[in-house]
């Protein structure tokens, strides 16, 4: 049987390392909603450029319009086979509730809502020692995955740098944002009684095996 679930958590818990065991393991597509806007985007299709006018004005993409474009790849044939792992949507209760009223248009169950739980000062800990490579976009950490030398990638030899999102104060930002409009999604589908609550404060095998339990899988 295929599973169908949606990973919740602030940024830098692990989503997505989460959802591609998933995927690999279980065989659920992992679905991404910023790869999705990106594919709609490139393939210049109706919803692609209509979200991309919002994007080039610097406004949010309208609800409408993110929900219609989720949709449209929860409809297609190898997602409706595999199953789903939702990752980064949705984000709003307003994209909860859309979203259960067309899984259930659709005649999708999701199994379970899987939060991935973890201090706000862990998050900003794994976040702001980040890396990343100006060429190859190799990932180091200044604690955990250091480069061999200071300030050059040990792939490519180019120089490092620290992205804008991943400074500290940028980081707590993120933070507040999600606590303000994501941690209400959690809320709402602990009420439907479809919530996992796991705690991401240890090694992402162990974060797996704690999921594969949640689902029965294990």
């Amino acid at each position: 049987m295929p599973i169908r679930i949606i990973l919740v958590g602030p940024p830098g818990v692990g989503k997505g390392t989460q959802a591609a065991l998933l995927e690999e393991r279980l065989g659920a597509k992992q679905l991404s909603s910023g790869v999705i806007f990106r594919s709609e985007i490139e393939a210049e299709t109706d919803l692609g450029q209509l979200a991309k006018s919002y994007i080039d004005r610097g406004e949010l993409v309208p609800n409408g319009i993110t929900i219609q474009m989720m949709v449209k790849r929860l409809r297609t044939d190898d997602v409706r086979q595999r199953g789903f792992v939702l990752d980064g949507f949705p984000r709003t209760v307003r994209q909860a509730e859309a979203l259960s009223e067309e899984l259930d248009k659709e005649g999708i169950p999701l199994d379970a809502v899987v939060s991935l739980e973890v201090d706000d000062e862990i998050v900003v800990e794994r976040l702001s020692g980040r890396i990343g490579c100006t060429k190859c976009g190799e990932i180091y950490h200044a604690i955990t995955k250091p480069p061999k030398r200071e300030g050059i990638c040990d792939k490519c030899n180019s120089p490092l740098f620290v992205r804008e999102d991943d400074k500290p104060e940028t980081i707590r930002e993120r933070l507040r944002v999600f606590h303000e409009n994501t941690r209400p999604v959690i809320d709402y589908y602990a009420g439907k009684g479809k919530l996992s609550r796991i705690d991401a404060n240890q090694a992402p095998e162990a974060v797996y095996a704690s999921i594969a339990t949640a689902l029965g899988e294990a």
